[in-house]
């Protein structure tokens, strides 16, 4: 399988290169999001491509969008324009859109992401041992590391630069960020999002612990669900036959990796963290390839 590390498209101006997509200027109304196969970790872009990933990511977006969208659940507005990735680039760069782009409306980003949590993991639990809260949402005393959460909590976060870690924040310092109805709509529409999500989810063997959604607003002000939706990129997915309160289960999602470069050394020292990443051996690729199959396999059948 031929695998995209950097897209290349010489028919439209680039707008800007993410840690995993490249977007395009289509007119002054539409952007070309073209998921390449590159993958992070730590907040830095690894070398090496994971073969199928962009094509991945972007199918589920698509079966996620379809099934949450106007077609669907209708909870909210999508960014998708219905056209054809592929017609709006030469014929000469085709074979580097299909399949892994998204041809989407030209939208206003909100500068926060919607972070809803349904579980207790990762930064959350590391904030609520400390506080017995997250992000300024008390919770009950007692609770565990993976402990299900009475009812999902909406833990918002400033999106940060490429490179830098995005800051958890309060919601009230959303509201005082973008107002308080912008912040409330969020709020609301997320956690429908993803309780909706999460019904489907367990029906297929998956629990969703936690998702982060992106908004932005069209020119008639209309909130909008744009980026990528409940992908393992952006969600923490766990199989459900080995979660177990008090330990994290298995994602299938870049753990994987992460735990490699935890071990991993550059020049003979343990890697910091810091541009340039190890190169990463084919057996990790291959790994971590094989937990983004097994999600798409278990939600699309």
């Amino acid at each position: 399988m031929n695998a995209l590390h950097t897209s290349h498209l010489s028919s439209l101006p680039l707008l800007s290169r993410g840690k995993v997509r490249d977007n395009y200027a289509v007119g002054d109304d539409r952007i070309l999001m073209v998921t390449t196969d590159r993958i992070s970790a730590f907040d830095v872009v690894m070398g090496e491509p994971i073969p199928g990933k962009g094509e991945l990511l972007t199918r589920l977006s698509l079966f996620w969008f379809e099934r949450l969208g106007p077609q669907g659940a209708n909870l909210c507005p999508i960014h998708l324009t219905g056209e054809d990735p592929v017609s709006v680039v030469a014929p000469e760069e085709r074979e580097q859109v299909r399949g892994r782009s998204m041809l989407v409306k030209r939208l206003r980003p909100i500068p926060v992401e919607a972070v809803v949590r349904g579980y207790l993991a990762g930064s959350g639990w590391k904030e609520y041992q400390q506080s017995q809260s997250v992000c300024g949402v008390r919770l009950p005393p007692g609770l565990r590391n993976a402990s299900r959460l009475p009812a999902p909590i909406f833990t918002p976060a400033a999106k940060a630069a490429v490179g830098e870690h995005d800051e958890n924040i309060t919601f009230d310092a959303m509201v005082a960020r973008i107002g308080a109805d912008l912040a409330e709509r969020i709020r609301a529409v997320s956690i429908q999002l993803y309780q909706a999500a999460s019904a489907y989810a367990a029906t297929r063997g998956i629990l969703i612990a936690d998702t982060k959604f992106e908004f932005g607003l069209d020119a008639d002000g209309t909130l909008t669900l744009m980026d990528e939706v409940l992908t393992p990129d952006s969600s923490r997915y766990w199989p459900a036959e080995s979660y177990a309160e008090g330990n994290n289960p298995p994602s299938f999602d870049k753990q994987y990796l992460r735990d490699w470069l935890e071990t991993a050394q550059v020049d003979g020292r343990p890697w910091n963290k810091q541009p340039p990443p190890p190169p990463l051996p084919p057996e990790v690729i291959e790994q971590t390839a094989a937990r983004y199959r097994e999600a798409l396999a278990r939600l699309l059948g």
